[in-house]
Parts: C-alpha cells; sequence; structure tokens
C-alpha cells in the first residue's frame, strides 16, 4: 500500500474494525482518559493512538506505559495540533516531524502511523507525508465523542450503524470524551461480537486477509 495514499479503512474483506484514539494537547484537564485506558488494558483491547508531540511532552510516564504494551499502536498527530492547510509545506513538514523525532529520540519508538490534526490536510499535506516515508492514516467513522451534547447512546448508535468489516473509528483518550469509556464498553462486549467484528490495531487491520473458510 503507497504511503502517499490517504488510507480511512481496511479490507472490506477482513472482519476487523480499528479503534484509534486521538491524544490531542487539552488546555484543562489532565489529558488523560484514566478510566478508557484502564479498560482497554484490563480487557486487552487491540488500540491505536495518535499522539501531539505537545501531549506527549506533558505525559511522559503514560507514553512510556502506552509504547511498552503489546496489543497497542502509537502513531503520532503534529507537534502542536496545527490547522495543516493553512501553513507552507515547510511549516507542514516541520508540524508533522516533531512527534516523530520525540518519539524517536526520547522513547527509541519508530512511529510510522501520521493522522493530521482535525483531519485537515491539502495536496501538500499528503506530498510531505510521502516525502517523510510515513503512513497517512484517516478514518471512515467519526465517533463525535468530544462533543458534549451527544449522550453514549447517541454516539453509540453512530458508529453501530456504520460500523462494518475494514472501519477505523476515531474517537479520543485525551479526556475530551466524557462518554467514551461506556462506549468503547457497549462495543466490544455487545456491538461488535454481534456484527462478527474483532477491534485491531491499524496496522493488522491494514494487513489482515479474508480468513480461511
Amino acid at each position: 500500500m503507497s504511503p502517499a495514499q490517504v488510507i480511512k479503512s481496511g479490507p472490506p474483506a477482513c472482519p476487523g474494525v480499528a479503534l484509534t484514539f486521538d491524544l490531542c494537547p487539552v488546555k484543562k484537564g489532565s489529558g488523560y482518559d484514566t478510566s478508557l485506558m484502564d479498560y482497554l488494558i484490563e480487557h486487552r483491547i487491540p488500540s491505536t493512538f495518535f499522539m501531539s508531540g505537545k501531549w506527549i511532552t506533558k505525559h511522559e510516564e503514560e507514553t512510556d506505559q502506552l509504547l511498552g504494551i503489546g496489543f497497542f499502536e502509537v502513531g503520532t498527530h503534529g507537534e502542536v495540533h496545527a490547522h495543516l492547510p493553512m501553513h507552507s509545506a515547510e511549516e507542514q513538514r516541520e508540524e508533522i516531524l516533531g512527534p516523530v523525532r520525540i518519539l524517536r529520540e526520547h522513547y527509541a519508538h519508530h512511529a510510522t502511523l501520521f493522522r493530521p490534526p482535525y483531519g485537515e490536510y491539502n495536496d501538500m499535506t499528503v506530498d510531505v507525508v510521502k516525502e517523510l516515508g510515513l503512513q497517512f492514516i484517516q478514518w471512515n467513522i467519526e465517533s463525535g465523542d468530544p462533543d458534549p451534547t451527544l449522550s453514549a447512546e447517541q454516539i453509540l448508535n453512530r458508529v453501530t450503524k456504520r460500523a462494518k468489516p475494514g472501519s477505523i473509528i476515531v474517537f479520543h483518550a485525551n479526556g475530551k470524551g466524557k462518554q467514551t469509556r461506556q462506549v468503547i464498553e457497549r462495543l466490544t462486549t455487545d456491538i461488535f461480537p454481534h456484527k462478527g467484528l474483532t477491534p485491531m490495531t491499524v496496522s493488522d487491520l491494514l494487513k489482515c486477509k479474508q480468513p480461511a473458510r
């Protein structure tokens, strides 16, 4: 699969879905959803996290912990969560490279997955990501979990209606999603098993082949 391609989903023949969680910087609060993380870890739910550089800097212990969990995967989400299309190619390059450098230099982690802040990008962004040899990961289901007006049931309905083999779903693990833990619990214990879907990391989803019958 070409690194230039903006990836929004995995193979439709694969019975997996990717639960992805953005770790954007926050002005208020801890910036870390402990309840959600404890649930994912306790139940060994494969998940992919996209960390901003600013978030990593404020959460060194949590970053170290997440990198050490075998069924988790860590990608990057820009340095300061900038609106990329408003910037030049060189500025976009620096914004994208920020957390990649931090993870490599301070955590010996080679991050290969990138998700743009706010999901915003232009042709220049695609070219820069290709030049840097990263995989450009978007999503095809937006949970809407940071929206304080949405109930857990509304978020669950949004995801359930659209979840299908190969889906990549975006949530937040920075505390912005007040209902996220509850939604993830319902999805993983009830909805996904009922639909025959298995949570996978993004990388495993993209490599997934149709199971032998």
